[in-house]
Formats: C-alpha cells, sequence, structure tokens
C-alpha cells in the first residue's frame, strides 16, 4: 500500500450533504463527493491487511485494495480500469449500495472502517468528467442473437457483457425507460437518473438494441403497476428469433397486508407511490398523482423502501410522517467481535430519516403491528396497533399496548416476495418455493432453467436484493450465456 500506516494516522471522513432546507426544495441528488485530496487520503486508511475481506464482501468481488492504491498514487485512469474490471454500474453502486465491503473492511474490526463506497463514487464520477468512460465496441461479430428480458441492473449488465463479445443483443424493457427499479424505485435525490440514460447511450454505441414498452407475454390482470407496456411479445417468437433468452425481471410483487380494513382508499404499495413522483420529475404528466401534501402518512415497513417513501412524503409536505417496523430496535453499535466481518444488524438511520426529522415531522416505531386499518366513508383515517415482543420465536402481542394513529395515507413497504408470475408462467420455467425462477449458479451449465435456451438472473432467480448483487448475475449470467453459444468463454466470472 502507498502508505502503510494511513489508518492509524488518517480518521475516516464521511461524504457530506447539501443543508437540509436547501435539499428539500427539489429531487435531485444532494451528496458532496470527496474531492481529490480527500479521495487520496481516504485510500491511505486501507491497510497492509493481508487478506482483504473487502473483496469477498462486495458481491461483484471489487478489487478494492488496488483501486484504493491507484488513487492514492494519483493514478485514476487506471482506478477506473480497475473498478470497471468488476463493475460495470459503479456510479449505481457508488451512490446506492449499502457498502457490505465496509462492514468486513479489516479496519472495520476496531475501528472505523475505509471508506470504501465514497472512493468508488470518486473514481466513476471523475472517469466521466474525464472522458475516460467509452464504448467498447466489439472488433468482431458472432452472428449470434441474445434477447434480455428486463432492463434493471442485472439486464443492463448481462446485455452490456454479452454485446462486448460480438453478439448481437435486444433488451426488452415492459416500462416506457429501461432501468427497472433503478428507474421507477429508488427516489431522484438517492440516483439521477441521468446516469441510467448515460448508461444507455453507451450500451446502445457498444451495438445493444434497446426496446421500450415491450411486455414479453400477457398484460398481468387488475395489476396496479402505472409503468406496464403498449405492446405484447410471445415467448415462442422470442424463442424463435434468437439463439438465447436471458430473463432478469425484477421481484415486483409487493407484499401486501391484508389486515381488516385493507380495502379502504388511501392505503398503497410504496411501489404505486414512489414511481409516480420519478415519473413527473422526469416531465411526465400524471393525472391524479398520488401524493402526501398535508396528509398524516404512515408507512409500514422499516427497509430502504420504507426509508424512501419518508424522504418523498417529506418532499411533498406531509404533515406528519410514522413509520412502523415489526421487528425490535435493533442496537446502535453491532457487536463487532461477534459478527465481523458479516453483515451487522443495527440501527440504520438514513438521509430520508434525518432530514424528515429535522423538520419534526418524522416518528419511527419499533416492535409494532398492525392490527386493523379504520376510516369514515370507504377513507382510511387510522391504523390500530399494538405492541409486539419476542417469545420462544414467536412474536407475541402485548396487553394492554393497543393504539390508533392518525392516518391520511398509508404506505406499504414490507419488501417483495417473488416475481410478478407473468413472465416465468409464459416461458414454462419452474419456480422455486419462493416463486422465483429455478435456475443454479453452477459454473457449468449456471443459470440455465428447465426450459431450452432459457436461463434466468438477478431478482427473478434470486429474489428481491442489492443493485450490485443484480450485476453480479447478470455478469455471470453472461458468461454462462456465451459459454452456451460458442462452447468456451472469456467473460469474468
Amino acid at each position: 500500500m502507498g502508505k502503510v500506516t494511513g489508518f492509524m494516522e488518517i480518521e475516516r471522513i464521511e461524504e457530506g450533504y447539501k443543508p437540509v432546507p436547501e435539499r428539500l426544495k427539489h429531487y435531485k441528488e444532494f451528496v458532496i463527493g470527496l474531492d481529490d485530496k480527500q479521495a487520496k487520503d481516504q485510500s491511505a486508511r486501507c491497510m497492509d491487511c493481508g487478506t482483504p475481506f473487502c473483496n469477498n464482501g462486495c458481491p461483484v468481488n471489487n478489487i478494492i485494495p488496488d483501486f484504493n492504491d491507484l488513487v492514492y498514487q494519483g493514478d485514476w485512469k487506471n482506478a477506473i480500469e480497475v473498478l470497471h474490471s468488476t463493475n460495470n454500474f459503479p456510479e449505481f453502486t457508488g451512490r446506492i449500495c449499502p457498502a457490505p465491503c465496509e462492514a468486513a473492511c479489516v479496519v472495520n474490526v476496531n475501528g472505523e472502517a475505509v471508506g470504501i463506497k465514497s472512493i468508488e463514487h470518486a473514481i466513476i464520477d471523475k472517469a466521466w468528467s474525464e472522458g475516460w468512460v467509452t464504448p467498447q465496441v466489439p472488433k468482431h461479430k458472432t452472428g449470434k442473437k441474445v434477447a434480455v428480458v428486463g432492463s434493471g441492473p442485472a439486464g443492463m449488465a448481462a446485455a452490456q457483457q454479452l454485446a462486448r463479445v460480438g453478439h448481437d443483443v435486444t433488451l426488452f424493457e415492459k416500462n416506457d425507460r429501461i432501468g427497472g427499479l433503478l428507474r421507477y424505485g429508488i427516489p431522484d435525490f438517492k440516483m439521477e437518473k441521468s446516469h441510467i440514460d448515460r448508461r444507455a447511450k453507451q450500451l446502445q454505441a457498444e451495438g445493444v438494441t434497446i426496446r421500450t414498452g415491450v411486455m414479453v407475454g400477457e398484460l398481468p390482470k387488475g395489476s396496479k403497476v402505472t409503468n406496464w407496456a403498449v405492446e405484447t411479445i410471445s415467448p415462442e417468437q422470442l424463442k424463435k428469433d434468437f439463439d438465447a433468452v436471458l430473463l432478469t425481471g425484477g421481484s415486483e410483487q409487493s407484499r401486501d397486508l391484508p389486515a381488516p380494513g385493507r380495502d379502504l382508499a388511501g392505503i398503497h404499495f410504496a411501489m404505486e407511490f414512489l414511481p409516480q413522483q420519478n415519473k413527473v420529475n422526469a416531465g411526465d404528466k400524471l393525472k391524479d398523482q398520488l401524493r402526501a401534501d398535508g396528509k398524516h402518512v404512515v408507512v409500514i415497513g422499516g427497509g430502504d423502501t420504507g426509508s424512501d417513501c419518508v424522504g418523498t412524503s417529506t418532499r411533498h409536505g406531509a404533515a406528519g410522517v410514522v413509520q412502523f417496523e415489526v421487528m425490535p430496535m435493533p442496537p446502535e453499535q453491532e457487536n463487532k467481535p461477534l459478527v465481523w466481518p458479516y453483515w451487522p444488524l443495527k440501527l440504520r438511520t438514513s438521509s430520508s430519516h434525518d432530514e424528515s426529522a429535522e423538520k419534526g415531522l418524522l416518528k419511527r416505531e419499533f416492535a409494532i403491528s398492525t392490527k386493523e386499518f379504520v376510516g369514515e366513508k370507504g377513507q382510511v383515517t387510522g391504523v390500530k396497533t399494538v405492541r409486539v415482543e419476542w417469545k420462544d420465536g414467536k412474536m407475541v402481542e402485548v396487553a394492554g399496548t393497543e393504539e390508533t394513529i392518525k392516518a391520511d395515507l398509508v404506505l406499504l413497504a414490507m419488501g417483495f416476495v417473488n416475481p410478478v408470475a407473468t413472465v416465468l408462467d409464459a416461458f414454462g420455467v419452474d419456480k422455486d418455493a419462493r416463486g422465483n425462477a429455478k435456475a443454479s449458479t453452477e459454473a457449468t451449465g449456471g443459470y440455465a432453467t428447465n426450459v431450452a435456451k432459457v436461463f434466468a438472473a438477478g431478482d427473478i432467480r434470486r429474489g428481491q436484493s442489492l443493485v450490485v448483487w443484480a450485476i453480479r448475475e447478470g455478469r455471470q449470467a453472461a458468461r454462462a450465456v456465451d459459454e452456451f453459444l460458442m462452447g468456451v468463454s472469456d467473460l469474468p466470472r
């Protein structure tokens, strides 16, 4: 390493945020990235640890000590080469990844982890500003055609890898723009969609054909998703027109809460609420947009999606926000000797929590369960709750703790249970016990389904997960498809 004692001499520096009053006026990113000197200093904290657990903590196995050292040496151009060798889209992960690599950092054992995510963010932003990110057009074409169905991070990564080895790739997306949940699930204030648009242009320059507004199979009946396609194409047609088909759709079936009163107006899935604001930000005109202005909002679900609902509701001008989590409140600091290098359970407070709390709007409730939705004249007015505790591995109600919390708008953000079954059923793909596409990740024949020349990767195969896992699966599936088509593959696995 460039500075062996750097981790003992230099403190961790966090990326900055613009002031809350300023950032609540818009939906743009507000993180202030590291400058060159700060990035160099933070890279100097990467110790000569012998076994870099961060590499394995990262799902795409980023070669973290190497690009840290290159940034320390001021060799930014080679740093982005190293970063791109394992990660197609570091501008996505550098903004929204929870950074399991930092949890696995050796410095994190008894100190503060190296700021790996912030360094990655700095590298890719500098690479774009310097013009180092350019299309990699294949020198030779194979004559093979591949259909990639679903344009989230798994589909984009797979399409890019396959195009770069010479296959003719068509990327199908049911929505009007590519990006999947990156586009319509993650608020713009966490990641502006210009980053996706820029990569879409790169994909097209590398030979990928992008077809939006196309649903493979039939449209789901009664679906509440707002972005369904206007054109359909049958699986039979895809299998006829292409040498291989890779399914990379998302896990979009939201977990419901079938409590009494669920049919009251004003109760919505988070994925009815969040995509609408993103579409408005993109310039679309929506009739009767679902908004939180002046409303008492209850968000049920304590994860990232729930946090995104909090941040969006605050920007709308909500009168107040209460966020429920059925699990007990985690400790503020993890027990590092017990959990390192694995992902720890601890209290996580997002920027959305901070800004809503600063405005005096947010109340977070833990160990609380919804018993009933109550309302008047068909409209929700409150949520009847009860405190819970865990005994012998079971959740039990605490007597005498029932209360009704005022609610004009209830957002269900309890995660996603499985892919919308339409595509899998249309292809006849076997599903596992959770309703995901059944396909192994073995080195030989990996990501192949039971249907000839049909593969599956990303959330449609592994279930709801991180963007970085989607990129990993897209890259690995691309290698599997290339090997299927050509007998051998030079793509990294």
